[in-house]
């Protein structure tokens, strides 16, 4: 049980990682300041650190990690499109990576106590994911 869940949570971080990526990639080329770009290269880069050390991990279990869900991730590609294609500013694209920084933080809990049987290591990996993604929303604020 143990190892089951310890891979499932694993996964889903990795999942989210890949969502966050994603979502910095979509909005990057259409923001105007450069301060609030930096920002967004800065956590990418943090991003990318903690899913190579997810993914070390999960390669350790002989797992290649999950993809995000197709849906979820059409659905938000979709609605960043839509919505920088209405108004695109700084103001909507912060907003937009605030909504997906809310919906992560949410699935994380959500799978820390779904998967409450994962060992100390990948709570420790959705954790720090979660910290990044709030300290994300804080800076993201200024931009609203």
């Amino acid at each position: 049980m143990i190892e089951h869940d310890t891979i499932e949570l694993l996964r889903e971080s990795d999942a989210g990682i890949q969502m966050g990526i994603s979502a910095i990639d979509e909005v990057k080329d259409h923001v105007r300041d450069e301060k609030f770009r930096t920002m967004l290269d800065d956590y990418q880069r943090e991003y990318a650190q903690l899913q190579n050390e997810i993914q070390g991990v999960l390669h350790a279990y002989h797992d290649e990690g999950k993809d995000p869900n197709p849906i979820a991730k059409g659905m938000a590609w979709l609605k960043t499109n839509v919505m920088m294609a209405v108004k695109e500013s700084d103001e909507e694209i912060a907003d937009l990576l605030t909504d997906g920084c809310n919906m992560g933080i949410k699935s994380l809990n959500k799978y820390l106590n779904e998967y409450g049987g994962a060992d100390g290591r990948a709570e420790d990996f959705a954790r720090r994911l979660i910290e990044l993604q709030d300290r994300q929303l804080k800076e993201l604020s200024v931009y609203l």
